[in-house]
């Protein structure tokens, strides 16, 4: 397939590869091409999610990409990094997203969630029929997630949350919430052993999102203050692998995986774009400022 980016391949990399992954990362990319990057600055400077990509990023199986069955691709690890990686190229908050659809809400649901639970929701998911987002975050306790004010309250068949959320990615376009909650039915002891992972569906009675505007950066992904008000929700809702601080922070490890591969590619947009202008501008005798040894020894 041609494409427009090449890129500078400073430790030959694309050696290592083998003809899957690199066929993975070439289909991203020119995705990226065609889609992305024509309307990335406009998303950016309107503070809007490009939503119309939802779809084809599905069709493309970008959504829970490493999980097995429920219609979802089964890539390699180093396959969904190359994803995630030519994503953030094209742009942080995309890439945020796709990391919540995946790694912070499908992926639970796949480790911690019933077999009625996956097949609801997964097959959905990764078809991009339905959206999620990730409710760990409170205004009062991010780095110290075990400090959550958060309660869910055993009430017959039901459980009954109350709390906020803050920073959530997705959370005004999502139809299901992974929220994190203590539950009063358990003693806590302050080791975070209390901590439940539960699947809110947003259209459920006492649920709110609002959307946080005016953000500096990630302009182009919903980001998103939760609050839960007495919110009533079948105790089947629980997902019943989870227990402890533990299973939130493993689907933090899965999603910090994907960043850490995505900041690779903002990184490789950031060296192109420098290096492409240096080649467009022109300075001194007409000439590009490329050619000038100090911007050389720059980007060298």
């Amino acid at each position: 397939m041609a494409l427009k980016f090449r890129g500078v391949d400073f430790i030959e990399f694309d050696t290592l590869l083998n003809g899957d992954e690199r066929l993975v990362r070439d289909t991203a990319r020119k995705f990226i091409e065609d889609n992305l990057i024509p309307i990335i600055e406009e998303c950016n400077r309107a503070g809007r999610f490009p939503r119309e990509l939802v779809k084809p990023m599905a069709d493309l199986g970008f959504f829970g990409a490493s999980l097995k069955g429920y219609g979802c691709a089964g890539m390699s690890n180093v396959e969904y990094g190359l994803v995630t990686q030519e994503l953030e190229r094209g742009d942080s908050g995309v890439r945020s997203f796709v990391s919540v659809q995946s790694a912070l809400v499908m992926y639970p649901i796949y480790a911690f969630g019933s077999d009625e639970q996956k097949n609801t929701w997964l097959p959905a998911m990764q078809k991009g029929e339905k959206l999620g987002c990730f409710g760990l975050t409170e205004p009062d306790f991010g780095s110290n997630p075990g400090g959550m004010r958060t309660r869910a309250r055993k009430s017959g068949n039901e459980y009954v949350l109350n709390g906020e959320k803050m920073w959530i990615t997705s959370g005004s376009i999502a139809d299901v919430a992974v929220i994190w909650a203590k539950t009063e039915d358990s003693k806590d002891t302050g080791d975070g052993s209390s901590i439940r992972g539960f699947l809110v569906e947003t259209d459920r009675p006492g649920f709110r999102a609002e959307d946080i505007h005016g953000k500096w950066s990630l302009r182009a992904s919903v980001t998103s203050s939760l609050s839960l008000q007495d919110v009533r929700i079948p105790a089947s809702n629980l997902l019943p692998k989870s227990g402890g601080l533990k299973s939130p922070l493993m689907c933090l490890n899965q999603a910090r995986y994907g960043i850490a591969w995505g900041a690779v590619g903002a990184a490789m947009a950031c060296y192109d774009c420098a290096l492409q202008y240096s080649l467009f501008r022109k300075q001194f005798h007409n000439e590009p400022i490329a050619s000038r040894q100090l911007i050389q020894e720059k980007l060298a």
